[in-house]
């Protein structure tokens, strides 16, 4: 298999999460490069659902190993669609996250069957990540015997010198705030939903402080945090608001929990505002020095011929489904920057490098 094209190949579909069309044509393509290799490629789909991708050569539920990715990129203009490789960096929508590794596990899927490595091995890949992995949730719930021992995660893009070892837990909440209408003129004859609504965020930074780039950092970065995502509220200007809402993404530390957050916000509403949770998942903390980690660490170091470091990030991974099931979890993937932005790119040698790490990685699993 030719890495960099698969890639390149990847990348000129334009996935962009929700576009159903052009993601079939992607899963068809994916299909079409593993006929006759001898894997089992099936893809999961449900009405409503955003379709999975599940790689494997062997017929279980009880693997060695597995990796996860998806599919599905944020929107972006047409020319990010047709990757460009200059000076040792391809620029392109999905370079970084993450058609470059989808490829990597295609390319470890290929050196598995084409070596007959005595392992249970799997490659599974979603296509709404970038809103939710609704359809991982939804594969995992219909597969609720499916496991691994180690799920090698590709989806933490930014600098293969850096290995993930601790991932924040996303909790979204919904803030409704309802009213009474009234005369903008005369707000005593309301109540003022989005008063309300200030008055509870305001509430919460007194608990969770704003940072930003203009603000000095916090010592220590690995602390519970939130944004608000989304603020709307009021119709009209002359009339007092009576619904307003908000969306906010908490990131919470394995040191935190779903009921202290409960509590916190509790102490935060006032009369007329409620709240919801949206979605919440768990945080992703691995032992460090787990013989398999720490295995996988030095092929990397001497593939690289550098050292190796650790790594603790607030973004989410749809690998937290499987921490849950007892996985080891290894999160590492390739260099570059731009994630979501319109300058996004990966260093190649990254890309191919990640490739040589896992083949030998599998190659010492199987005993080879």
């Amino acid at each position: 298999m030719d890495l960099i094209k698969t890639a390149q190949d990847l990348i000129r579909f334009r996935t962009e999460t929700g576009n159903a069309e052009e993601i079939h044509r992607c899963l068809d393509y994916v299909q079409n490069l593993f006929d006759s290799s001898g894997a089992l490629v099936r893809v999961f789909e449900k009405p409503g659902i955003a379709p999975v991708i599940f790689i494997s050569n062997a017929d279980t539920d009880d693997f060695d190993v597995l990796i996860l990715g998806h599919l599905d990129v944020v929107p972006a203009d047409d020319n990010m669609f047709d990757p460009i490789v200059e000076n040792g960096k391809m620029h392109g929508r999905g370079t970084l996250d993450m058609k470059s590794f989808a490829a990597v596990a295609f390319n470890s899927m290929f050196h598995v069957l084409e070596n007959n490595l005595d392992l249970k091995f799997g490659v599974i890949l979603s296509t709404d990540e970038e809103k939710g992995s609704k359809g991982t949730e939804t594969f995992m719930e219909a597969h609720p015997d499916l496991k691994a021992k180690i799920v090698l995660d590709n989806d933490v893009g930014g600098d293969i010198l850096k290995i993930v070892s601790k991932c924040k837990n996303p909790v979204f909440i919904k803030i409704e705030s309802t009213g009474l209408e009234a005369h903008g003129s005369t707000p005593w004859d309301g109540i003022d939903a989005n008063e309300n609504l200030i008055t509870v965020l305001n509430n919460i930074r007194k608990i969770y402080p704003y940072f930003s780039k203009d603000r000095p950092m916090p010592e220590n970065t690995w602390i519970d945090t939130v944004h608000f995502a989304k603020i709307c509220g009021g119709q009209v200007s002359n009339v007092i608001s009576n619904y307003a809402e908000a969306l906010l993404d908490f990131r919470l530390t394995e040191n935190s929990s779903l009921e202290n957050l409960k509590k916190n916000l509790d102490t935060c509403m006032v009369h007329g505002v409620t709240y919801k949770i949206s979605s919440a998942s768990v945080p992703v903390v691995m032992d460090e020095n787990n013989p398999y980690i720490q295995d996988y660490k030095r092929f990397a170091e001497h593939i690289l011929g550098r050292e190796i470091e650790f790594e603790q990030i607030g973004g989410a991974t749809d690998s937290r489904a499987f921490a849950e099931r007892g996985s080891i979890v290894i999160m590492h993937s390739g260099t570059g920057e731009g994630m979501h932005a319109s300058n996004e790119y990966v260093v190649v040698d990254s890309v191919e490098k990640l490739a040589e790490i896992q083949k030998r990685f599998l190659d010492k699993l199987a005993g080879k």
